[in-house]
């Protein structure tokens, strides 16, 4: 049986695989943000050219599923990793902001 995943337990998992291979050199805000970027914009890639109606069935193809799920990871992995060295913690980030977004956008 394995351990639920929460954040705390990705976080340590990605800087313990960074230390062993020595990148925290690297590893600093600006290039992180560059990563980041990379791996976003890798993902819009993969819808770039598609209908809506094609991008809400994309998970439909299990090749194309893969390349979805594959760069999502990405863009979390580093965003994570950004958090970390930044000392931000992304879940009470999210929570400040809909709560800053609720208070600016109303339901009518």
């Amino acid at each position: 049986m394995t351990e639920p995943l929460d954040v705390a337990k990705l976080q340590r998992r990605l800087a313990d695989f960074a230390a062993a291979r020595d990148w925290q050199p690297y590893h600093t805000p600006k290039n992180l943000v560059a990563a980041l970027s990379v791996e976003a914009a890798e993902l819009v890639e993969i819808f770039q050219w598609l209908t809506p109606e094609e991008s809400t069935r994309v998970m439909d193809d299990p090749g194309t599923a893969h390349r979805v799920t594959d760069e999502i990871a990405d863009v979390l992995a580093y965003l994570l990793q950004l958090c970390e060295v930044l000392g931000v913690d992304p879940l009470a980030a999210l929570d400040a902001k809909i709560d800053r977004n609720e208070r600016r956008f109303p339901a009518p």
